[in-house]
């Protein structure tokens, strides 16, 4: 079994104990995409980077969902989603700074030799790689848009 399932099974414990409803149901929400990815299609037991990719993926729906609300003049359910958005976070590397985010682009664009928006895709996808979940889908490419058109 991956460590990462392992703490998050250990967090949810803790969590039930202490009474803590949002994060209890957070957890066990986590645990039920983790679950059905493993079951989805050939059955396997998932390891740190898929999780890793699977928080990623429900960061984003909740930020998305929270949007939305927001929008719809829902402060309350809002705040509910970025409180989940904020628990799932404490699963994720350390996130780059704006800084550590400029010098990775700037280095993926020079190793490919980049030079105009045509060649997103390529720097998107090496930029992608080289960040492993350490930055945000929506902050790497308004990095990479920002250092090609220039």
């Amino acid at each position: 079994m991956s460590a990462l399932k392992d703490q998050i099974r250990a967090d949810l414990k803790e969590a039930m104990k202490a009474k803590e409803k949002e994060r209890t149901g957070t957890i066990r929400m986590l645990l039920a995409a983790i679950q059905t990815a493993e079951t989805e299609g050939t059955k396997h037991e998932v390891t740190d980077d898929e999780i890793q990719k699977i928080i990623a993926r429900e960061i984003k729906k909740r930020r998305e969902s929270a949007e939305i609300y927001q929008t719809n003049g829902r402060e309350d359910l809002a705040e509910q989603e970025l409180g989940e958005a904020a628990i799932l976070e404490g699963y994720q590397p350390q996130q780059l700074s704006d800084e550590e985010l400029t010098q990775l682009v700037d280095g993926v664009v020079t190793d490919l030799g980049a030079e105009s928006m045509a060649q997103m895709g390529a720097v998107m996808k090496e930029a992608t790689a080289k960040a492993a979940g350490r930055a945000d889908g929506k902050r790497l490419s308004a990095a990479v848009k920002a250092r090609l058109s220039n």
